[in-house]
Order: C-alpha cells, then structure tokens, then sequence
C-alpha cells in the first residue's frame, strides 16, 4: 500500500490585514520552480502545495459588517464565481471563524499568481487566514 502525498504539512499564518471598501490580496500564492533557491523565501518545489485551514474575521466596530472572501485564480479577479465567504454579516464586536480545507493552486507563471483576497463592506474587519505548506 502506497502512502498518501503531502503528509508533512508546516503550519503557518498565511496573512493578515485591516479589510476596507476594495478587494485586497491577503495571500499569494508562491511560484512553483524546480529547486527552492537557497535565502530565498517563499519558494516551493512542485511537490508542495499551500492549503487554507482557517479564517477568522473579526469586527471592531459597534455596528455589523459585511464580509466577502475569494480565491481568485490566476489573472482572475474576485468575483462571486470564486468567493468562499460571500455577504456574510459580522455582529457588532464579534468574530466569526470559516474552517475547512482549500488548496490554493501553485502559479507555473512569475507573473500570474493565484490569491486569497477580501473586502468588507466599511472599515473595521479584521482578517486573519492560517494554514500552511504541505509536501
């Protein structure tokens, strides 16, 4: 019997940020090439491949948000074609926690990289979005 692939998996927070108005990239997706350079960070050989764990949104405002996720592939824009979290509403001071499991496509372009984006509907989001890489 064949082990599954991807079974050393590290870690990491993938980004964080202050949300507004506009779609913002939380994360990018690193460029597959055929070593990791030495010094070089965020560098991955094809072997591995970035998941998204977790998200958490937090509102620090005193009235409810509305929030908006997407992965965005390459060259794409964000869009309801790709959103995971679409028009979720954030109470007043509270948080709301997206789990699951996403594999975010490694980019074979330098130019053409595929994102974890979001927005909300005023200022006062949060964003955190762990997971990690796996090889």
């Amino acid at each position: 019997m064949q082990m599954a692939n991807y079974q050393n998996v590290v870690p990491n927070q993938l980004g964080q940020a202050a949300l507004t108005a506009v779609p913002q990239t939380i994360y990018t997706v690193p460029v597959v090439v055929a070593n990791s350079a030495v010094g070089v960070s965020n560098n991955v050989t094809q072997t591995t491949r970035t998941y998204l764990k977790d998200i958490n949104i937090c509102n620090t405002t005193a009235a409810a948000l509305t929030v908006y996720v997407f992965i965005v592939p390459n060259s794409g824009t964000a869009a309801a074609s790709n959103a995971i979290i679409y028009g979720k509403s954030i109470a007043a001071n509270d948080v709301y926690r997206w789990t699951g499991s996403q594999i975010l496509p490694a980019s074979m372009s330098g130019t053409s990289k595929t994102t974890l984006q979001a927005y909300a509907s005023a200022v006062g989001i949060t964003i955190t979005a762990s997971g990690g890489e796996a090889s």
